[in-house]
């Protein structure tokens, strides 16, 4: 499969949000899995960096443990919901 480039990476977060209830969250892997399940682990970055786009524009929010994190400074796994 061909690398997804950066709006579709954003495209699918906000598609796979849509599917969930309005407070739950997702997984960067779960993305990165749904655009390659193979070969999924090198997308990884580009899907939170997809995401910390979506943070600038208001569109969502990257949470830890259940608390809003900023992206830039977060250390280990992170989850991404819908903005509210």
């Amino acid at each position: 499969m061909s690398t997804p480039d950066d709006a579709e990476l954003e495209r699918r977060i906000l598609a796979m949000l849509e599917t969930r209830a309005r407070t739950s969250t997702i997984c960067p892997s779960d993305v990165a899995r749904d655009v390659d399940p193979e070969h999924w682990r090198p997308l990884m970055e580009p899907v939170r960096r997809a995401a910390g786009r979506l943070v600038d524009r208001g569109m969502v929010e990257i949470t830890q443990q259940g608390s809003v994190v900023d992206l830039a400074t977060v250390k280990g796994p992170i989850r991404i919901r819908a903005a509210g």
